[in-house]
């Protein structure tokens, strides 16, 4: 993958070379291997590149039709192949770069929907005096962009932005966004003005210098009605899986995989071994050093099955301490979660060996793989008995550290609005601990992913959590942490064919007699043994806890209660107060919500040190 940047003077002045620089600078991490940069009067584009395809030419920004048209382009289109084949145009180089000039040139703006793969792209035309950018259909990519009556700028991460705002600034509506969901809903961000691209969407600013967005690529939103055989589903899902993992496999340099000995992960790494044929394989695992919590013993054992050279490393408290502020810089945002540390860990050992790796990731919003799923006809009727809610929510507060999945679920089916259960099965905070917290009501509404999809309470679910947690949390998570080691991350669950095939099945074959992502697990057997696909889901849980208790518990009271924090300027104090002494007494693991704001004074912190 790469860095784009680009910026459109809207007041006609010539564009500053200087400052396409410091935005390619600010991106240098995406894209080690070269830097572009072009302009030409009041339009300049960037470009930093990871060598994946086509690795001696391919030279970005590129232009075509003389100087009519400049791009640049991040990502990887897996199809390409097979669109050079058909597209009659004389290129001149080998990847997939140019495909895209030439389909503009014969599609228009529709080209995009003979895309297969991962991208975000920005073309200029010069002729019409448009600017086009297209993000990928699932958000597997990252595009902001921001906008007033001077200029027009994009990027693939905030960071590089900042050097063309007039100030930076802390959106106080998407402090209510993150507390609620551990990120921030799109088209917003934590910083003032600066917006997301959507996912399967396409910007134009026209040649007056407005706007326009508009989607070219949806999740079906109302359910399938045609029944399909369970065995039918499993054959049709195995098939799509196997085509997306052989596709992800398109590059010029090594491919790895991820393998935390989950069944995604595992699937998707018996896959590639088979489409390689025994050739060398490459695996990857994280763990803790808390036997516990720990997957490393099952990752050896696929990687023992599969033949593939197995590689893992152990996250420590101190590896938290030493990388949180960095961190926090390459996701332009709070870390949403503690395991965003150790993916950033699990990439840094990748990257010794490959420039690529795939990942299981999004098997569990298509797919029903969530505890939560198997209570989603629950979580709708829960609103049937508002008389109990306050009962049941003392109840949560009694809960045992041990018991904290019933705890997630009481908190989740204790809300009074549907949508908003929906969301707190992953929130950090109730919607009365935000009130509590914030003064000040919300007036962006960022529900609408929950109110919004057609079909059965799972399928509801499925589809609120693939526009947001997936979306907003996760696919972010993925690009910063490993594009904080120079390394591409490849999902193949996210194809959007397969995506496509998940959304038209019925939800009993996601969740079926209570086995959760039933169907994935069925496609598994054919591949794996029944004890790596029948073990509890664990994932990457990190033992915060005990060390916020311990290890990090003064510097966790140092950043929310000190004199300068940003948490203790903005949130209620006797509300923080009252969740670190819960914690550190042992009354109540309060682990979630002291992540969320230690990771919001951590961000801020960071942030005005830029500024």
């Amino acid at each position: 993958m790469c860095g784009i940047a680009g910026v459109r003077r809207l007041d006609g002045t010539p564009v500053d070379p200087r400052l396409l620089a410091e935005m390619a600078k600010q991106l240098t991490h995406r894209g080690p291997d070269d830097t572009g940069l072009w302009a030409a009067g009041p339009v300049g584009l960037a470009h930093t590149r990871l060598s994946i395809i086509d690795l001696d030419s391919s030279a970005q920004p590129m232009a075509a039709d003389g100087d009519r048209l400049q791009l640049v382009f991040n990502g990887e289109i897996l199809n390409y192949r097979s669109l050079r084949a058909e597209l009659s145009y004389p290129f001149r180089t080998g990847g997939d770069t140019e495909v895209l000039l030439a389909l503009y040139q014969r599609d228009g703006a529709a080209g995009v929907t003979r895309l297969r793969g991962q991208f975000a792209y920005a073309i200029h035309d010069a002729v019409t005096g448009e600017t086009h950018l297209w993000r990928d259909r699932m958000g597997i990519l990252p595009l902001y962009y921001y906008l007033d009556e001077h200029v027009f700028a994009f990027a693939s991460e905030i960071k590089a932005l900042l050097p063309v705002l007039p100030s930076v600034q802390v959106d106080e509506e998407s402090l209510h966004g993150y507390l609620a969901h551990r990120s921030v809903p799109a088209p917003h961000t934590m910083i003032s003005g600066v917006l997301k691209v959507p996912p399967g969407h396409h910007l134009v600013l026209d040649v007056a210098g407005r706007v326009r967005i508009e989607a070219y690529w949806q999740l079906p939103a109302e359910q399938a009605t045609k029944p399909i055989p369970a065995e039918e589903a499993v054959r049709r899902v195995g098939e799509s899986l196997d085509a997306a993992v052989r596709e992800a496999l398109v590059a010029d340099v090594p491919v790895g995989t991820y393998l935390s000995g989950g069944v995604d992960s595992s699937l998707i790494t018996a896959l590639v071994a088979k489409a390689r044929g025994g050739a060398g394989l490459n695996t990857y695992a994280a763990g803790f050093g808390d036997p516990r919590m720990d997957e490393l013993p099952w990752a050896r054992k696929v990687a023992e099955i599969v033949g593939s050279d197995h590689h893992d490393v152990v996250v420590t408290a101190d590896d938290f301490r030493d990388t949180w502020t960095r961190l926090s810089w390459h996701r332009d945002a709070p870390l949403s979660e503690p395991a965003d540390v150790a993916v950033f860990r699990l990439a840094e050992l990748a990257r010794r060996d490959v420039k690529v790796v795939l990942s299981g990731e999004g098997s569990d919003e298509l797919f029903g793989g969530y505890p939560k799923h198997r209570f989603a006809r629950a979580t709708r009727l829960a609103g049937l008995l508002p008389a109990r809610r306050t009962a049941l929510r003392g109840l949560e507060r009694l809960l045992p550290a041990r018991a904290a999945r019933l705890g997630i679920a009481l908190r989740a089916v204790t809300e009074a609005e549907y949508a908003e259960r929906m969301r707190a099965w992953f929130a950090p905070f109730t919607s009365d601990e935000r009130a509590a917290l914030l003064a000040r009501e919300p007036v962006r509404d960022t529900l609408a992913p929950y109110r919004a999809g057609g079909g059965d309470a799972l399928r509801r679910m499925l589809y609120a959590d693939a526009h947001t947690w997936l979306a907003d949390n996760l696919l972010e998570r993925g690009d910063r942490m490993s594009m904080a080691a120079s390394l591409e991350l490849r999902p193949p669950f996210l194809d959007h064919r397969l995506v496509e095939l998940a959304f038209s099945l019925p939800s009993s074959v996601k969740v079926r007699r209570g086995v959760t992502k039933w169907v994935v697990k069925e496609v598994a057997r054919r591949h794996l043994p029944d004890d790596i696909i029948d073990r509890p889901k664990s994932g990457f849980k990190v033992p915060l806890d005990a060390w916020f208790r311990h290890g990090l518990r003064d510097m966790a009271r140092d950043l929310l209660t000190g004199p300068s924090s940003f948490v203790g300027s903005r949130l209620d104090q006797a509300a923080v107060q009252g969740l670190l002494t819960a914690h550190e007494s042992g009354d109540r693991n309060e682990q979630p919500r002291l992540w969320t704001l230690l990771s919001l004074e951590v961000w801020h912190r960071e942030l005005a040190a830029r500024r």
